[in-house]
């Protein structure tokens, strides 16, 4: 929920003119992306103050093509944040219906512990964590897939192996 509301903050900020800062964008190992007004390691720019500059690096003279441009960029931009916003939030509804189906579909739920053991909920634990899942769904997505018990449960599919050269991954 935080991370939406900043994400909403972060699109309306885009698409005020009067708002004037670098904002710098990356994506962490999660694959979240993120927007922040500091640099960090990887980031890249997508709005700047910067004034734009002509081959010879004087500025260009005339103020309303620097409002042009301005414009131009701010638009620029907020598309990008908004198609950004659009996939993160398609990312959490597709995690939120996966882990809702999956709680619904299991005779027993479990969390794991700190050693990294099965822990299996009590019915009651279970019924609250499904009750939240179906919530997560409902404000990620706007609606609760409908669930068929007599519909197959998809197998989950395995995480590929990430390709290492042997030859580097060894010691010297």
């Amino acid at each position: 929920m935080l991370r939406f509301l900043s994400i909403t903050a972060l699109v309306l900020a885009g698409t005020c003119t009067l708002a004037r800062a670098d904002v710098f964008r990356w994506v962490d190992e999660q694959g979240v992306i993120h927007y922040s007004d500091e640099w960090v390691p990887g980031s890249v720019v997508v709005k700047t103050t910067m004034r734009p500059h002509d081959a010879s690096g004087a500025a260009p003279s005339s103020a309303a093509n620097t409002r042009g441009a301005d414009q131009a960029s701010d638009q620029a931009n907020s598309r990008a944040v908004q198609q950004d916003v659009a996939k993160a939030r398609d990312s959490q509804c597709s995690w939120a219906k996966d882990r809702y189906m999956k709680a619904i579909a299991s005779r027993r739920v479990y969390k794991e512990g700190k050693d990294g053991e099965r822990e299996y909920m009590t019915d009651t634990e279970a019924d609250a964590y499904r009750e939240q899942a179906r919530k997560d769904v409902q404000q990620a997505c706007g609606s609760v897939p409908e669930w068929k018990p007599d519909q197959p449960v998809p197998e989950p599919q395995p995480i590929p192996e990430p390709k290492v050269n042997p030859a580097l991954a060894t010691s010297q």
